[in-house]
């Protein structure tokens, strides 16, 4: 007998982000290669003007729909209620969703209790590993119960933890990708090392300190890179009131592209990555304050194309290398040498990415052990 999986995704509302879709995209298409049925379904705000709802439904079904799952797009609210049908349209609604034997909640903070509890098994999964920890037990944000908890950073729960575990019992999962939708490109070895992310303005709280938390803040103490290495590098980056500050970058010898015209589609994200030499990225500053070992789905993009991935430090790893395909750095220094070591024998770290991809994030083993752990 099939299963049917619910999977609550956060992305209606940012419609020109390529790369987020790919974050719940990896596990969609890993739960269907089982041969599971899959229900897409994302939150709206009740009062939202239906017309706006409409638009937002038409675009996110149309990006869907290449991969097969545009037929299955369900809306909710936040406690389960209905939006109006003037706003779904020819989506399912909630009460089709419900019928599912396994809800995974990606988007923990868009519905509440009620509507968790009217599933028969739920999985909530964190993919903000240390912060999610941080915003319950700072009263931030209140999670539902779930029959399971799931979580992407390697010392979630653990006692090395530099953070909380909110008397919750965290089951570490790899972030999935989908080795069938990510196959290895090549690329022109004059190709820039690129990465595509969003430089929008986040504090973060924590034991009565406020700490800036955005992208921005972790690509600052790197800005000089291009100037110690021979490699092109590139970012893609939404701006958005740090646009001033594009000339800089350019000064500095990064080339710049506009992120969302860059990568408004899964599709057209994908080529973006395909086209790289590999990625080089920083993170944001809680990623090395909380050490929880986190690695970005955008990097297992890279890795399973077979493209050297160069990025910050998040932890101590079990299994993450340090300069085998994937190299993590803590220093503009280190961060030199490891795009330097990944130049001079790019064939083999270009396979030892694809081949850590295979072994430790492939969408389907991952998916296969978390209905092991849910539907139990």
């Amino acid at each position: 007998m099939s299963v049917t999986v619910c999977l609550l995704a956060n992305t209606i509302y940012y419609p020109k982000g390529g790369g987020l879709l790919w974050i719940y995209l990896n596990w969609a298409l890993g739960l269907r290669s089982l041969g599971c049925e899959v229900i897409w379904m994302e939150a709206v705000e009740a009062s939202e003007d239906p017309h706006q709802v409409r638009s937002l439904v038409s675009d996110l079904k149309g990006k869907l729909a290449r991969y097969d799952l545009g037929e299955s797009l369900a809306l909710c609210c936040r406690d389960g209620e209905l939006p109006s049908s003037e706003a779904t349209g020819p989506c399912l609604d909630f009460r089709a969703a419900v019928e599912a034997d396994l809800l995974v909640n990606m988007a923990y903070h868009k519905i509440g209790p009620a509507a968790v509890r009217r599933f028969r098994r739920s999985a909530m999964v964190d993919i903000d590993p240390g912060l999610t920890q941080v915003w319950i037990s700072e009263g931030q944000l209140r999670v539902a119960p779930h029959d399971l908890y799931l979580t992407i950073g390697e010392t979630v729960g653990k006692p090395e933890a530099a953070f909380p575990d909110c008397g919750l019992r965290w089951h570490y999962t790899p972030p999935p990708v989908s080795l069938r939708e990510w196959p290895v490109t090549g690329a022109d070895a004059s190709a820039p090392y690129t990465t595509v992310t969003h430089w929008g303005h986040e504090w973060l709280g924590f034991r009565g300190q406020s700490y800036p938390n955005g992208k921005r803040e972790g690509f600052l103490p790197f800005l000089s890179l291009p100037r110690h290495i021979s490699t092109s590098l590139e970012l893609a980056v939404v701006l958005d009131k740090y646009e001033d500050e594009r000339a800089t970058l350019e000064q500095y010898g990064w080339r710049v592209r506009d992120g969302h015209s860059t990568t408004p589609t899964p599709w057209e994200y994908r080529r973006y990555i395909g086209s790289s030499r590999g990625e080089f990225s920083c993170c944001k500053p809680s990623c090395i304050l909380l050490a929880s070992a986190w690695i970005s789905d955008r990097t297992l993009c890279y890795l399973a194309s077979g493209k050297p991935a160069v990025v910050q430090h998040t932890g101590l790893s079990r299994f993450l290398p340090d300069g085998e395909g994937l190299f993590r750095f803590r220093s503009i220094d280190e961060a030199a040498r490891a795009l330097r070591a990944a130049e001079a024998d790019y064939e083999r770290h270009s396979r030892a990415a694809r081949a850590l991809a295979e072994e430790h994030f492939d969408a389907q083993k991952i998916a296969r052990r978390l209905l092991e752990l849910a539907l139990v």
